[in-house]
C-alpha cells in the first residue's frame, strides 16, 4: 500500500451512512494523505550543521521554499554566505560512510579468534594470534616467539591485544567459550527462488551459558605471564571486557558486568603480582543500568570519571584512581546526566547533557551545560525552554543549537560555548503552510501517577477535523522499558503512528509512566522482576485525567497498541488490565521474557531465570485474555524470536479463545509494514468504532 495513493470512493458498494461519522471511507483516505499533504509545508526547519575542521566555519542545508540552500557560516565574523558549487559538488559527491556493523548480525558473538597484528608502539615488533595463542614477531628479523602455549580451541587468547605504552608487555583475555544457542525460521516467500528458505541466527537468551573471560599480561622480555591471583571479583560473569594499560605500564584496567546485573567493577590487575583490586563499583538491589555509561580515565594517570545512579539520580563522579574513592560528586541534583560531549582536562571542564534541571517544566527536555570537575561553575549553555540538539565546534568556542518542543517549532542559533549567549541567530522554522493544511499540533500534557504525587508526563494527538462535540475512542501507542523515554519531545510535521491513526476518529496518546528512565533510579526500577507492570497503573491515571479535563476523550472505548517490548506490553494490557484496555494490537511482541534477547531480559528481570519470568508471561497468562486482541509477527524476524509469538497463538488456542493472528511474509522486526497499519486501522475501527472498515478486495488502489 503506497501511503501517497489517491484513495477513491467505492460509494455505490458502501452503504450511505458509512460515508458519515469516524471511521470512513473518507477518514482513510485523509489518513493516507497526510504523508503528501504535509510534504514541503515546513521551511527553515531541520538544521543540521557539519563544523569544517577545527575551524570556526560550518556549513548546513537551509530548506526554502524556493528549494534547498547550502551554506557556510563564519562564527568569527558572524557571516552565512552562500557555499562555493565547488565545495557543494565534493559534498553532494560523497558517499555515506559504512555504518559500523554492516554485514554482521547484531547478536551474533564476536569470539575474537581472528584479528590483525598489532604493532608495538616503538614499532619494533607485532603481536597476533596463531593455533590459538599469543605470539610476538620482531618486525627487523621476522624471527617469531610464542608467548604462551596452553590455548586450545575450547580456551583461546583473543585476537583483541594491547601493547603496553614501553612495549614490553602485551594483554589479552584467555576465553573459554559457551555453547551458543540458534533462532530458526523460513522464509516461505523468498524474491530470488520459489522454495521456502531455512535461516539460523545466534541469538542468546535468559539462563543461557555464557563464556569466561580471564585478563592476561605477557612480558615480552622474560617470556612470563601473569594472570589473576583470584577470579572471585570477576566470577559470574555476563561481561568482562576492556584492557586499557596505565602510563606507566604497571597495571591495566578492565571491567566486569556481573550476571544479574546487580554489580558492576572498574578492576585493575597488577602486571607484576597478578593482584586484582576494585577501582570503582555499582551496586543495586534490582539493576545497575549499566546503558547509562560513561568513563573517562585521565591523563594524570590520577583520576577516572564516572558516571552513576547511585544517588537516585544519574550523575558524574571525579575517582581517584589509586585509592578507588570519590574525590569529588561532579554534578548532584534531582535532575539526570543524559550524555557527556567533551572533558577538557587543561582547563578541567566537562561538558554534558541534562533533562529535570528546570522544576517548572517538562523534565525530559534536554539542555546542554558546562561545569568544572571540582563542581563548581556549573553553567547552561541553551538556557530557552524546550528540547535541544548541540554541534560544539572542536574547540569547544562555540556550538549550534537547534532546539523546539513537540508542539512548537524549532528554532537554530550560534552560542557562545562559554555562556551560553547567543552569538548569531540562525533559522526559524516557518510552518504557516503545515497550519493551514489543518494540521494539529500535539500537546504536552502532564497528570499524576499510581501514587498521586509523581507527575507523569505524555503527548495527546487529535484529527485534523477534530470536534470538540464528539466523542473519541482513545488509543494509547506504548513502549516502555529503562531502556530510555519513549515519549516524543521535539517538533515533527507527522508522527506517523500518532497521527495518521488520529485521523481515523481517535484520540492517539502516549505517556512515560514508572519503569522508564531518564528520571530516577527509583522511578525506573519499579518494573524490576515486574516487566508486566510496564508502568500501567501511572498510564491508566493519566488518561482518566486527561479524559476529565476533556470530556471528548470516552475512556471508557481505550485500546491500545504497540510493537516489541510494546508488543508485549499491549497484549499484557487486556490481559492485566481489561477493565480499562478494551482491545489490543500487538505487533512483534517478545510475549515471554525467556524466550527474548538475553541482554534485554536479564537486565530488567534479572538472573538466574525464576517464577518472576513465569509472572510476567503472555503465553503462561494467555487464559485471561477476554478483550479482542490482534497478533502480527514477521516470519523473518531476528530481532525477538517469532516462535514467542506462536507460543501465544498456541496457549490462546488451547483455552479456546478467539484473536487474530497476522503473520507477514518476508517482514523482519516490524508493526507489519503499510499492510499492518492497515489491519491495525480495521482492527480499532470495528472493535472501538464499531464501524465496518472499507472492502479492500474491492478498493481502486489507483496503481
Amino acid at each position: 500500500m503506497k501511503r501517497n495513493l489517491v484513495l477513491i470512493l467505492l460509494g455505490a458498494s458502501l452503504s450511505g451512512s458509512f460515508l458519515y461519522g469516524q471511521g470512513t471511507v473518507e477518514d482513510y483516505s485523509r489518513a493516507f494523505s497526510l504523508p503528501e499533504k504535509y510534504k514541503n509545508t515546513v521551511f527553515y526547519s531541520d538544521v543540521n550543521p557539519r563544523w569544517i575542521g577545527d575551524t570556526h566555519s560550518f556549513w548546513y542545508i537551509r530548506h526554502t521554499p524556493e528549494g534547498d540552500r547550502y551554506v557556510i557560516v563564519d562564527a568569527e565574523k558572524r557571516e552565512r554566505v552562500a557555499m562555493p558549487d565547488t565545495m557543494k559538488q565534493r559534498i553532494l559527491s560523497e558517499k555515506p560512510r559504512r555504518w559500523w556493523g554492516e554485514g554482521r548480525y547484531w547478536a551474533e558473538t564476536d569470539e575474537e579468534r581472528v584479528g590483525d597484528s598489532i604493532p608495538s608502539p616503538d614499532r619494533k615488533q607485532v603481536a597476533f594470534i596463531k593455533n590459538n595463542n599469543v605470539y610476538v614477531k620482531d618486525v627487523a628479523t621476522g624471527v617469531e616467539k610464542a608467548l604462551s602455549m596452553d590455548g586450545a580451541p575450547g580456551e583461546y587468547y583473543s585476537a583483541y591485544i594491547r601493547w603496553s605504552p614501553d612495549s614490553r608487555k602485551v594483554a589479552t583475555m584467555k576465553i573459554r567459550p559457551a555453547e551458543k544457542r540458534y533462532i530458526y525460521f523460513i522464509e516461505s516467500s523468498p524474491k530470488d527462488q520459489l522454495q521456502p528458505k531455512l535461516h539460523k541466527r545466534e541469538y542468546a537468551k535468559p539462563g543461557d551459558a555464557l563464556p569466561f573471560r580471564i585478563p592476561h599480561i605477557f612480558h615480552i622480555e622474560t617470556g612470563e605471564m601473569s594472570k589473576p591471583s583470584s577470579t572471585e571479583l570477576f566470577a559470574s560473569q555476563f561481561d568482562v571486557h576492556g584492557l586499557d594499560w596505565a602510563a606507566d605500564s604497571n597495571s591495566l584496567l578492565f571491567e566486569y558486568n556481573q550476571r544479574g546485573h546487580q554489580v558492576y567493577r572498574v578492576l585493575e590487575l597488577a602486571a607484576e603480582s597478578g593482584l586484582v583490586r576494585t577501582v570503582i563499583e555499582e551496586t543495586s538491589d534490582t539493576f545497575v543500568n549499566y546503558t547509562r555509561y560513561f568513563r573517562r580515565d585521565l591523563k594524570n594517570g590520577k583520576e577516572i570519571i564516572w558516571m552513576s545512579e547511585r544517588d537516585n539520580w544519574n550523575h558524574l563522579y571525579l575517582y581517584d584512581r589509586q585509592t578507588g574513592k570519590v574525590k569529588q560528586q561532579i554534578t548532584k541534583g534531582e535532575w539526570y546526566v543524559r550524555d557527556v560531549l567533551d572533558v577538557d582536562e587543561a582547563n578541567r571542564v566537562v561538558y554534558f547533557s541534562a533533562n529535570g534541571m528546570v522544576k517548572e517544566e517538562d523534565p525530559y527536555l534536554i539542555r546542554y551545560y558546562r561545569i568544572n570537575m571540582d563542581g563548581s561553575g556549573l553553567t547552561c549553555l541553551t538556557p530557552e525552554e524546550g528540547t535541544h540538539t548541540a554541534w560544539f565546534s572542536t574547540d569547544r568556542k562555540y556550538l549550534v543549537d537547534v532546539y523546539s518542543k513537540v508542539n512548537v517549532a524549532p528554532k537554530a542559533v550560534l552560542r557562545s560555548a562559554k555562556d551560553g549567549k547567543i552569538v548569531m541567530p540562525l533559522e526559524e522554522a516557518d510552518i504557516k503552510a503545515l497550519e493551514k493544511t489543518g494540521w494539529q499540533a500535539p500537546e504536552p500534557f502532564v497528570a499524576k501517577g499510581r501514587d498521586g504525587k509523581t507527575d507523569i508526563w505524555g503527548v495527546i494527538f487529535r484529527p485534523s477535523n477534530f470536534d470538540p462535540s464528539k466523542k473519541y475512542p482513545v488509543l494509547e501507542y506504548v513502549y516502555a522499558g529503562p531502556g530510555s523515554a519513549y515519549t516524543p519531545k521535539a517538533f515533527r510535521q507527522l508522527h506517523w503512528y500518532h497521527q495518521v491513526t488520529a485521523e481515523l476518529g481517535f484520540i492517539v496518546v502516549q505517556s512515560d509512566g514508572m519503569g522508564t528512565s531518564f528520571r530516577s533510579k527509583a522511578f525506573e526500577s519499579i518494573i524490576y522482576k515486574n516487566l508486566k507492570d510496564a508502568g500501567f497503573e501511572d498510564r491508566i491515571a493519566w488518561i482518566k485525567a486527561a479524559g476529565k479535563k476533556y470530556p471528548y476523550m470516552d475512556t471508557d472505548r481505550v485500546g491500545i497498541f504497540g510493537g516489541s517490548a510494546g508488543g508485549q506490553e499491549a497484549m499484557a494490557a487486556v490481559l492485566f488490565h481489561p477493565d480499562f484496555y478494551k482491545a489490543a494490537y500487538a505487533g512483534c511482541g517478545c510475549h515471554d521474557n525467556r524466550m527474548d534477547k538475553i541482554w534485554w531480559n536479564e537486565q530488567w528481570m534479572g538472573y538466574p531465570v525464576d517464577s518472576s519470568y513465569v509472572a510476567c508471561s503472555n503465553v503462561e497468562n494467555a487464559h485471561l485474555l477476554t478483550r479482542p486482541l490482534m497478533l502480527m509477527v514477521g516470519e523473518i524476524d531476528d530481532n525477538v524470536d517469532p516462535a514467542s509469538t506462536m507460543q501465544v497463538v498456541n496457549a490462546l488456542i488451547k483455552a479456546k479463545k478467539e484473536f487474530e493472528l497476522v503473520v507477514v511474509p518476508g517482514s523482519n522486526h516490524t508493526l507489519g509494514g503499510d499492510y499492518g497499519d492497515r489491519k491495525r486501522f480495521d482492527f480499532f475501527v470495528r472493535n472501538l468504532l464499531g464501524v465496518t472498515p472499507p472492502d479492500w478486495n474491492t478498493w481502486n488502489w489507483n496503481r
